[in-house]
């Protein structure tokens, strides 16, 4: 009789890595693994691990260390990801009892990895440069949700903006093949799924290994599938937008009214220290073009406070800029200086204090504009997808095209399943959800 293989999983970061998570539970679920809830079920933990933000190697090491105490139950670790890309096998010196280490870019050799684990060896590394040119493609993907999934159409980045670490985990830009990403979205349909979302590090960057179709041309044609209801895309780079993603937004219904375009600051001189690749005034003509699409479209951005050099009248400028654009909703951050990084030079003379109190008035004012921009929408019928019950307030949880949380009052007593879709009118705004009810 077989033994059980078993395997824990625990994923940190953004949506990139949720993703490779479900690729890399199909991949031992493939390999005869079972994946267990828990570390202590588990013959295998591993850890798929970020490192945008500061500190995150040290949270990962605090990890294993309160795991360690597991090993004399026989078990092995392993760290994947960035931070096990970033710190390469130094790992192996400070957590000398982890077995694998393994970056994003080497994930297409985790079955040969995993055999020779299973064959005894103690210290197994994968850690491909930035020059390879694969992509980790699997049929064999473990998704969480029944009704939306992620699609990677580009891997890697070749941007090196001067405080991102992404470039050094992730390897170059590699695009799939159009064929290939239409095949899995197929697949998808056919398995139930009605929403997909495209992924990538800069996600119209997308260059068709086949030269047949455009990033706005693959939009359309994924969009175009039978069963397929809504498509979305992250995260898209200012330097590559371009105006016709907008057109096919306009002429394609699936396509969601929303668009996430990372600005990280409203000052030109702190985007040309940062390597941003564009100026203010660049952003701002691409944010015009959604502006001036004829469905209204949702915009949300990313941005970055206390970047070595910046000066209170540059700060100011992204709070204007706020003002201009009127976003939806603002992804903020203070500064942290990352490995490897061209910013690490650079001196990095704001207190903490402040950059604290530059976040803090930043989403100070941004709360402003988006409970205005939410207060607008009560009255409107929009349709939601559902995701969920609140069995203690009687209402659905969904989302609209826009991305936005919508909590909703059924028309009736047999509430919505999830994956389904409602008519629902808004009848009242937060800052960061509306409500309402089926109609």
């Amino acid at each position: 009789m077989a033994v059980e293989k078993t395997f824990f999983l625990e994923t940190f970061g953004c949506q990139m890595n949720v993703h490779d998570s479900e690729k890399v539970i199909g991949t031992l679920q493939q390999q005869g693994y079972s994946q267990v809830e828990t570390e202590e079920a588990a013959d295998l933990i591993l850890y798929n691990t970020c490192s945008i933000r500061d500190k995150a190697e040290q949270k990962v090491f605090n990890r294993l260390n309160d795991t360690k105490k597991l090993l004399k139950q026989g078990k092995r670790f392993g760290v994947l990801g960035c931070v096990a890309q970033q710190e390469g096998e130094a790992i192996f010196e400070r957590a000398p009892y982890v077995s694998l280490v393994s970056g994003s870019a080497s994930y297409r050799k985790l079955p040969e990895m995993l055999a020779r684990l299973e064959a005894g060896e103690k210290r197994i590394a994968g850690l491909d440069d930035r020059q390879t040119d694969e992509t980790f493609e699997t049929e064999f993907t473990a998704r969480s949700n029944k009704y939306r999934g992620y699609i990677t159409i580009i891997e890697g980045c070749d941007k090196f903006c001067a405080y991102c670490v992404v470039p050094y985990t992730r390897g170059k830009e590699r695009s799939r093949t159009s064929t290939s990403v239409l095949a899995e979205a197929r697949r998808m349909a056919e398995s139930g799924y009605t929403e997909v979302q495209l992924l990538g590090q800069n996600v119209n960057s997308y260059r068709d290994p086949e030269g047949k179709r455009s990033f706005a041309e693959l939009l359309a044609a994924v969009a175009e599938i039978a069963g397929i209801r809504r498509v979305r895309f992250t995260t898209s780079h200012p330097r590559d937008f371009t105006q016709d993603i907008v057109d096919v937004i306009d002429a394609v219904p699936a396509l969601c009214n929303h668009v996430h375009l990372p600005v990280q600051s409203g000052s030109t001189s702190t985007l040309k220290r940062m390597q941003r690749e564009y100026t203010r005034e660049q952003y701002l003509e691409r944010i015009g073009w959604i502006k001036q699409s004829q469905r209204p479209i949702s915009i949300t951005t990313d941005i970055i406070v206390g970047f070595p050099g910046e000066t209170v009248a540059e700060f100011e400028e992204t709070l204007s800029l706020l003002e201009t654009v009127q976003f939806d909703a603002v992804f903020a951050f203070k500064y942290s200086p990352r490995p490897n990084t061209p910013a690490l030079v650079m001196i990095d003379a704001i207190p903490d204090e402040e950059k604290g109190k530059r976040l803090q008035a930043l989403l100070d004012r941004q709360r402003e504009w988006q409970r205005a921009n939410y207060t607008k929408r009560i009255g409107q019928i929009v349709e939601v997808a559902v995701e969920g019950h609140n069995a203690q307030r009687g209402q659905v949880n969904g989302r609209t095209s826009e991305n936005i949380t919508l909590n909703f009052a059924p028309s009736g007593p047999i509430l919505p399943a999830p994956g389904s879709y409602a008519q629902v009118e808004v009848t009242q705004s937060f800052p960061n959800s509306l409500v309402g009810r089926a109609v």
